[in-house]
């Protein structure tokens, strides 16, 4: 069993409270972990840590490149410790070990690695079109880092989710306090392990695993924080903007999801069924983007709903640390009752349960909670089980009889942060990606997110981006200088205006 102290100014410590947590492997209810309890005073510690390394530390005024060669260097041990965290994240997360290993690990290293490098070359200074109204002037924009970041990430992607936070705010200058949820805390732990045998200044990173309430809480609206990062659920981040809003802090969220993967009539079925279930049970569906409606032509309908019950019968769920395993369990007893409670819903509203729906037993699964990859077909997109983020292994299929019909459905939600087209016709699938209001669309492909690429919401689905150089402008301000290039005072365009 591994221990974990708060990390703060580059050291691990105990909770002020001397307060500790576990944390629970979702295959088995192991321990995985015993983790400090971050409190109030552990927030004013690492907020203070984090203004104090911004303020009269070299890391924000640092050159970029400098910067860049640092974390290319923690990059290197991430990579030398890949396979010991994503032994981590399965045990602690319940990603399967495929998916861990081969899938969210590695792809998450990729990420620090490239954003690392994008903010080493990015311009930080550039030159304003010239405008010599209403006198000649020499301007340009400069950016500079915000700050102070506090940054909350959920419990379904810790270590993804813990890099797509530190990297882009680290390498653009600013400094940090990182709130991984107490459900899944220990990889992010692990990053700030290696962070701190690295050459990071102390202070950069913090890291204070704690409950929303009062930690998260005491991160948004502390008047040190100049820039707030929050992925989780749409309804927590209503509530951290009106938290934010006395402060006018500025929020970047990125939030829930009811992704649509529409099917048009020309598909490659052979692609789009098993593309479609991995847009929805990737991670057992515990995941933002997953394209949790699936939306078919009334002439497909029967073919595509066969097929995918097929595949899905054939799928394997198991421990998560059995490579063999295609779905793993989902977190914990809270999440099984939500889900079991969804599917119900689904059977009394009168979508046709076309396949799973059940917990799977047995085979020493018992301590965990399993659930069977789980279709609705006849599903109607008023229902709740189509409209409501479920973040379980439960797809909902929806007949359409026109391609406006399609798009119609699509956007007929609170949500727009990622949807799927699947065509044989690349233009005809364009001009509908182009009607959607979603953040990602992807066209014959699902959940692959460049660090190139930016990545967020339409709608009640989030604020702002993340990757790429608009993720990383995300955490840079930007400031506008003006250099008068009239040099006397009787040609100044203010001197006759007040009579000076």
């Amino acid at each position: 069993m591994r221990e974990y102290g708060q990390f703060i100014g580059g050291e691990f410590v105990d909770a002020a409270s001397g307060e500790t947590f576990e944390t629970h492997d979702p295959s088995t209810g192991e321990v995985v972990a015993t983790v400090a309890r971050a409190g109030t005073e552990d927030v004013d510690r690492a907020l203070t840590a984090a203004r104090r390394a911004f303020d009269e530390g070299p890391w924000p005024t640092m050159h970029p490149r400098e910067r860049t060669r640092l974390m290319l260097r923690v990059f290197d041990r991430l990579a030398e410790a890949q396979e010991g965290i994503a032994a981590l994240e399965t045990a602690d997360a319940g990603h399967t070990m495929r998916n861990s290993t081969l899938f969210s690990v590695p792809y998450s290293n990729e990420f620090w690695r490239y954003l690392a490098e994008a903010a080493g070359s990015l311009s930080y200074v550039e030159p304003v079109p010239r405008y010599d109204f209403p006198t000649a002037a020499w301007e340009f924009v400069e950016r500079t880092p915000f700050g102070v970041c506090a940054q909350i990430i959920p419990w379904n992607f810790p270590y993804m989710m813990a890099i797509w936070k530190v990297a882009p705010a680290i390498a653009t200058g600013n400094t940090l306090v990182l709130k991984p949820a107490m459900e899944t805390p220990v990889t992010a732990m692990e990053l700030a392990r290696i962070v701190a045998e690295s050459d990071i200044p102390p202070g950069v990173v913090n890291v204070i695993p704690g409950p929303g309430v009062p930690v998260g809480e005491a991160m948004v609206t502390d008047r040190r924080v100049d820039k707030i990062a929050f992925t989780g659920s749409t309804e927590v981040g209503r509530r951290i903007m009106q938290l934010a809003s006395p402060q006018v802090t500025y929020a970047t969220l990125e939030l829930g999801g009811k992704s649509p993967s529409i099917i048009l009539d020309d598909a490659d079925l052979d692609v789009a069924v098993p593309g479609a279930l991995w847009a929805m049970y990737l991670h057992q569906g515990q995941i933002c983007q997953a394209g949790t409606r699936l939306l078919v032509p009334s002439s497909l309908y029967d073919e595509v709903t066969a097929r995918a019950v097929e595949l899905v019968e054939g799928m394997t769920v198991g421990s998560a640390h059995d490579f063999a395993s295609d779905l793993g369990p989902v977190l914990n007893e809270t999440q099984f009752r939500t889900i079991e409670r969804y599917i119900e819903l689904g059977k009394r509203d009168g979508a046709k349960l076309l396949t799973g729906g059940d917990r799977v037993t047995g085979d020493g699964l018992d301590r965990g909670y399993f659930v069977q990859p789980t279709i609705f077909g006849e599903v109607d997109n008023n229902m709740r089980i189509a409209q409501e983020e479920i973040f379980g292994p439960v797809l909902s299929v929806i007949r359409y009889d026109s391609v406006d019909d399609a798009v119609r459905i699509a956007n007929d939600s609170i949500y727009g942060l990622a949807a799927g087209v699947w065509s044989r016709d690349i233009p005809r699938a364009l001009e509908v990606v182009r009607r959607l209001r979603a953040g990602t669309v992807w066209v014959n492909d699902f959940h692959l997110i460049s660090p190139a690429a930016p990545f967020g919401g339409f709608k009640q689905s989030g604020v702002g981006r993340e990757q790429g150089e608009w993720g990383l402008k995300g955490y840079l301000e930007t400031k506008t200088v003006h250099v008068s290039q009239v040099p006397a005072k009787d040609q100044k365009f203010w001197f006759g205006i007040l009579g000076l």
